[in-house]
């Protein structure tokens, strides 16, 4: 086991695996037997190497994927936080405080013109208001806030572009 881990690792995953995680990132709950069968092993290596994915921290979580306007949310943000100044105490204040917040979706520490890019996916635009004035813009460290509202989301995926596996050599028959 410690050997994969390590493999994994250092991103020496085989063309087996590489099927199993491209049929995980179409479908989460494909039965293993299904599973098995569109990689090519049997049931039983084939749930070992799922074991394998996950304990190796390569599958990090299964997760049920919602339709924001089904469930209300429907507007959707993109803001450029800058901070006063980019020391580690601000930025670990910034992102303990963002971290706590569940409109958040995605936070990342940028290059360029700001310091952090966060999605935001709120009700409406009063929740973006408060979300605005009485969260973000009460963070100490917090110098400027910029929102851009996305006016229609032309693409949206979850699934990584990972590598084409080669196809598995046919078995003779001899």
């Amino acid at each position: 086991m410690a050997d994969k881990q390590q493999k994994m690792a250092q991103g020496a995953l085989d063309d087996t695996d590489w099927r199993i995680l491209g049929a995980l990132q179409e479908n989460a709950r494909i039965p293993n037997s299904e599973l098995a069968e569109k990689v090519f092993l049997s049931p039983s290596p084939c749930l070992r190497r799922v074991r394998e994915l996950e304990q190796g921290g390569v599958v990090r979580r299964y997760v049920t994927l919602l339709d924001p306007l089904a469930v209300g949310l429907t507007v959707s943000v993109f803001i450029q936080v800058s901070l006063e100044k980019q020391v580690q105490n601000a930025l670990d204040t910034f992102e303990k405080a963002v971290l706590a917040r569940e409109e958040v979706m995605e936070c990342y520490l940028m290059t360029g013109d700001a310091d952090y890019l966060l999605r935001v996916v709120v009700r409406d635009v009063q929740s973006l208001e408060r979300f605005i004035i009485d969260f973000l813009a009460r963070i100490p460290v917090v110098a400027s806030i910029k929102s851009s509202f996305a006016l229609k989301q032309v693409k949206y995926k979850t699934a990584l572009p990972l590598p084409v596996p080669r196809a598995p050599r046919a078995r003779s028959k001899a």
